[in-house]
């Protein structure tokens, strides 16, 4: 017996379900049975849960969940590189929200053992994001100036946090109950609800920064290109507008597209580019296992501290994703699969 999380059908929170099985599942040829100890909550999980994301065909029922962290339980037939009892890890997009599930052995990485789970987790998501726009995406360098639009989430203390690892100088946007994290982590912070952040940009960076980290969308993304030197680069990421329905994904993209074109135009220096982990994931996997791997082994050496903000049971689901609609949820919460 264990219990997952149902998503009945695209809406409010209110459409979430933890419902009971009866028997565990069985590991196809291939595949392997894992007992999820952990599973990531954040935005995207409620784009996903309102319709709107557009990696997901799959229609409700379904479990939600953009990444998991556990150990092997059971082995498939044909599995011969995994052995039960090792920690392993995956981003599936959906289906993490669970005790129990099957998957591919060839998708899963492998984690070392004695990590907090909880603090695994934040590595797949929100780290392995920051890590590839700071690496992957960009080529810096230390004392470089990077501006990171609602540093205080999940990937924005991320960013933070690895961007201080990487000596760069980093400035970060929020409101002013993320402040103590924003400034905790080494950046200098800015009101975005009191303080007009292109001026403070200006003040603390003459001349621009060296790259922006940008999952706020719409008219964010002007100004973000405003505060770049020249020679900087706007990373886009998400957005944080399809949570409160402003834009849908279409709109979202069309307007980014628009923008580009009229960036490009100009005779500044400067680029921008649209960034999504997942289809990165799809076309360079072995980027994603290397870089989940490195962050795995950082954590391990006591590098990386994830701000953690509460760590609940799958019963309190409703109302994360409640508070995950507000974005009043300091860092990340993580669900403790094993409550």
């Amino acid at each position: 017996m264990y219990k997952r999380v149902e998503l009945s059908a695209f809406g409010k929170p209110d459409v979430l379900h933890v419902v009971t099985e009866a028997d565990l599942p069985e590991p196809e040829p291939g595949q392997v049975r894992v007992k999820v100890l952990s599973a990531g909550t954040g935005f995207t999980d409620t784009i996903i849960r309102q319709g709107q994301y557009p990696g997901v065909k799959k229609k409700p029922p379904f479990t939600p969940g953009y990444d998991w962290f556990g150990i092997v339980d059971k082995l498939g037939a044909g599995v011969s590189d995994l052995q039960v009892g090792q920690f392993v890890a995956d981003m599936p997009v959906i289906g993490g929200y669970t005790q129990y599930l099957c998957v591919d052995a060839k998708q899963l990485v492998v984690a070392p053992p004695g990590l907090d789970p909880a603090e695994a987790v934040c590595m797949i998501l929100s780290y392995t994001t920051a890590y590839q726009m700071l690496t992957r995406e960009l080529s810096l360098v230390p004392g470089q100036r990077c501006l990171v639009h609602a540093a205080g989430g999940a990937v924005g203390s991320a960013l933070l946090e690895l961007g201080a690892l990487l000596g760069l100088e980093m400035i970060g946007t929020g409101s002013q109950a993320k402040k103590a994290l924003i400034e905790g982590l080494g950046a200098q912070f800015i009101d975005y609800r009191n303080e007009d952040v292109g001026a403070r940009v200006a003040e603390l960076a003459p001349g621009g920064v060296d790259a922006v980290f940008d999952t706020l969308g719409g008219q964010s993304w002007s100004v973000s290109y405003r505060c770049l030197r020249k020679g900087g680069r706007l990373v886009a990421f998400g957005a944080l507008q399809l949570t409160t329905g402003q834009e849908t994904v279409p709109q979202l993209l069309l307007g980014f597209s628009k923008l580009l074109v009229l960036w490009r135009l100009l005779p500044d220096g400067k680029s921008s580019g649209f960034y999504n982990i997942q289809t990165r994931r799809q076309r360079h996997p072995s980027d994603f296992n290397e870089d989940l791997g490195a962050l795995f082994n950082l954590l391990a050496e006591g590098k990386l501290h994830p701000a953690i903000a509460e760590r609940v049971a799958l019963d309190d689901v409703v109302e994360i994703h409640r508070r995950l609609d507000c974005g009043d949820i300091v860092g990340k919460v993580v669900l403790d699969c094993t409550l």
